[in-house]
């Protein structure tokens, strides 16, 4: 995420603060995490040797709940960018509407070098560190970039162990055995599906004509090619971490997917197959897939993808971003003076948080809902939340982005100012 990434996540706030009247004192709230944990994690190698990992835990605004959000596993973790995805859950709830403020975490590490027995110790090493930290009606983690439900079920299990009591609650994202819910794995897809969903209903598209590329085809990428393939849209390139496949006639997704998970196996947490072994396909770079002719660019993979050097080279008419911060703001200013239209990240990824928000209220009412259920539920707040920041976005004649931070400024200032702000307090209000 490079340097400064949080002082760069709150620039996008002070943007928006141009185009909406809010209380100072707002923004005085959202410039300072509410609490910052800093850990270290010993684990004991399977060859006897002991390695320690850093790890972090950020609340940054508990103004509109419990804070919430993921933790990842990741090389690059380290506090400043853990800070400022945390303060980009802050504004997904809020966007979502949704009773949590934001919360991020992490640990510094490359998770596919340890043995399975390894990545346990450190998940529930990491959860006991943590524990004091987190709980159902305090902070909520989840899944994120190299996590996944089995990772949270030991990390619900060992919190469960650490205060004595069945905390299904306290983790979301889990396996359905241990109080998962239904359409959690990929919700964070559908939940993009469904914004690209109705901007194709403004734009009066035809599934058929329209040419889409997917940039990271982890679970997220995966979730939402298989949705679009099925309603007849042109997947015609996708890549990972090892590069990407094109066929300018559309992917057969399914068989992509089966492609880059045949090598799993029932004791591995991660698939280390790649796109690239598809046969019948032309391969293609990373950079490549970022800048080709198509209509709709998915990038689902990590952030800062889309820069100042390659927006110039960007031909898509529509960025939907799957990914955290996968376009910067110099690439911003490029893209609009393009017209290229940017769903932006705290909009289009936030079916994973709604979902997840979903699970918790399953947890404490121990009432389970079905698949379909999950999925309209999601479905219809989605299509709220993204007509609400296309009309303010109409109104303020802003991009998408800028008015999807004002509304989550709007609604996270509404709750500052039931508290009482300075106008309240020196009796002019």
């Amino acid at each position: 995420m490079g340097k400064n990434a949080f002082e760069r996540a709150l620039a996008r706030l002070d943007q928006a603060a141009n185009h909406v009247e809010i209380p100072a004192e707002t923004f005085k709230r959202l410039h300072f995490p509410k609490a910052i944990l800093s850990v270290s994690i010993p684990v004991r190698r399977d060859d006897g040797s002991l390695e320690v990992y850093q790890g972090y835990r950020v609340q940054h605004s508990d103004l509109l709940g419990p804070c919430k959000g993921g933790l990842r596993y990741h090389p690059d973790v380290d506090l400043d960018e853990v800070k400022a995805l945390a303060f980009w859950m802050t504004c997904k709830c809020a966007i979502m509407n949704l009773p949590y403020g934001g919360a991020k975490g992490g640990v510094a590490v490359d998770p596919k070098d340890l043995s399975m027995l390894e990545l346990e110790r450190l998940s529930r090493g990491f959860i006991r560190r943590i524990a004091d930290f987190i709980g159902p009606e305090v902070d909520i983690p989840a899944p994120d970039v190299y996590t996944n439900e089995r990772i949270m079920g030991w990390m619900m299990d060992e919190y469960s162990d650490v205060v004595r009591r069945r905390s299904p609650a306290v983790i979301t994202g889990k396996p359905l055995a241990l109080g998962g819910s239904a359409g959690r794995a990929g919700a964070t897809g559908r939940g993009g599906y469904f914004c690209l969903r109705e901007l194709a209903r403004e734009r009066d598209w035809k599934a058929e004509d329209i040419r889409i590329a997917i940039h990271g085809f982890g679970n997220a990428g995966q979730s939402i090619a298989r949705l679009l393939h099925e309603d007849g849209y042109k997947v015609v390139a996708v890549s990972d971490s090892c590069g990407g496949i094109i066929n300018k006639e559309g992917l057969d997704i399914p068989e992509v997917i089966k492609g880059k998970t045949a090598g799993r196996k029932v004791e591995q947490v991660y698939c280390q197959d790649s796109v690239c072994d598809q046969d019948g396909v032309d391969v293609i770079s990373n950079e490549e897939l970022l800048t080709l002719d198509v209509d709709v660019l998915i990038p689902a993979a990590l952030d800062d993808v889309i820069t100042g050097d390659n927006a110039g080279d960007i031909r898509a008419d529509v960025i939907l971003e799957l990914a955290n911060g996968p376009t910067t703001m110099e690439a911003d200013r490029v893209l609009d003076e393009r017209n290229i239209t940017v769903i932006p990240d705290i909009l289009a990824n936030a079916g994973g948080v709604t979902v997840s928000y979903y699970e918790w209220v399953q947890n404490r009412t121990g009432d389970y809902w079905s698949e379909d259920e999950v999925d309209q539920r999601l479905e219809k707040r989605m299509r709220e939340q993204f007509a609400a920041v296309m009309e303010l976005a109409d109104d303020l004649e802003l991009s998408f982005r800028e008015a999807a931070y004002c509304l989550a400024l709007k609604r996270l200032s509404a709750a500052a100012e039931a508290m009482g702000t300075q106008a309240l307090f020196n009796g002019k209000n």
